[in-house]
């Protein structure tokens, strides 16, 4: 069946036609997209579409993230610059207060913005921050018609009753690798706890956001894990992340991904996932280059402007790129 796959490029076309009458692909199948050719891009970038425009028609959800705090993190997590391992030389501040919290909500408006992103480093919240946050939240909400995803670590029940009680529409906490590649990531927190918090999150009421990092030096048959993990984890919305591996961290110099990697990824995660918001996000500007546009046949989902520490495309670049590409913005729809 893989090789078969490999060589003949109008079976993705089949392989499209199963994930949009609900039958589930085979981890077969899926390890065959990762490996196919690279003259079958187009043919399972178009199969891909296909799985796409069926459930999201030609719409982009726009999200923004903003670091509400940054650094002071006791995990260890490989990839980041703001862990306790990382020497990166990034800004450190504590979390911001609710005024700062909310003109961040007003910034995404003016983008078109759909969900804005509240992300804090650090193991879970304190009871300081989680008041911050709360309040924040429900000023936004009785404001501005969005949708507000929260990312803050690990959360106990009652920490992520309050903030659905508050307004939060989506909790974010990435499974990032699969279970067996995961304490070559980080040993300070398990696996395990990753789906705890999912689990956690959406017993409180919020749709859970959960995705990957890629390039992380995980082997095809460890990416096909995480994707099914993530569909039997049943998460509304995947980011796909490129690891943008940073100076001073642990992964740092570990730049082994191409655009058409990455691309296959998104196509793979669309064929697995096929009725899920699935999200071209960090380290797509430095890995996917000048093939950006393509990601938008598989992925109906992009972050705008800047990550956490690092630098984004122009959201003005991005709507152009969206635009150009035959697109359209979906607006907030709460």
């Amino acid at each position: 069946m893989v090789q078969m796959l490999e060589q003949v490029g109008c079976d993705w076309r089949d392989l499209a036609a199963k994930a949009i009458q609900g039958e589930a692909i085979t981890r077969e199948e899926a390890l065959a997209v990762l490996r196919a050719d690279d003259d079958e891009l187009l043919a399972i970038m178009d199969a891909a579409f296909r799985v796409r425009k069926h459930f999201y028609g030609k719409k982009v959800k726009l999200n923004l993230i903003i670091n509400a705090k940054s650094g002071l993190c006791p995990e260890d997590c490989g990839y980041c610059s703001q862990s306790r391992v990382s020497d990166a030389p990034i800004t450190k501040y504590s979390m911001l207060q609710k005024d700062d919290l909310v003109a961040g909500a007003r910034k995404a408006m003016e983008l078109q913005v759909g969900t804005y992103c509240i992300v804090a480093s650090g193991r879970g919240p304190s009871p300081r921050e989680l008041d911050q946050v709360v309040a924040a939240v429900e000023e936004i909400k009785s404001t501005m018609p969005m949708k507000i995803c929260a990312c803050l670590g690990i959360l106990s029940q009652e920490q992520a009753n309050r903030l659905k009680v508050a307004g939060v529409d989506r909790y974010n906490h990435n499974l990032n690798t699969s279970r067996d590649h995961y304490s070559h990531i980080t040993s300070t927190h398990t696996y395990d706890d990753r789906i705890d918090t999912v689990e956690t999150a959406k017993q409180a009421g919020m749709s859970p956001c959960s995705g990957v990092i890629i390039g992380m030096g995980e082997s095809d048959e460890q990416l096909v894990d995480v994707a099914f993990a993530l569909r039997e984890l049943d998460a509304d919305s995947i980011p796909v992340n490129f690891l943008n591996s940073i100076p001073g961290t642990p992964l740092a110099g570990m730049n082994h991904l191409d655009p058409r990697r990455c691309l296959k990824t998104l196509a793979l995660l669309r064929f697995v996932c096929p009725t899920k918001e699935i999200r071209a996000s960090g380290g797509r500007e430095v890995n996917l280059r000048s093939l950006q546009p393509l990601a938008l046949f598989a992925a109906n989902s992009v972050f705008v402007g800047d990550y956490l520490t690092t630098e984004g495309q122009e959201a003005t670049a991005d709507h152009g790129m969206i635009a150009d590409m035959g697109f359209e913005i979906e607006r907030c729809a709460l």
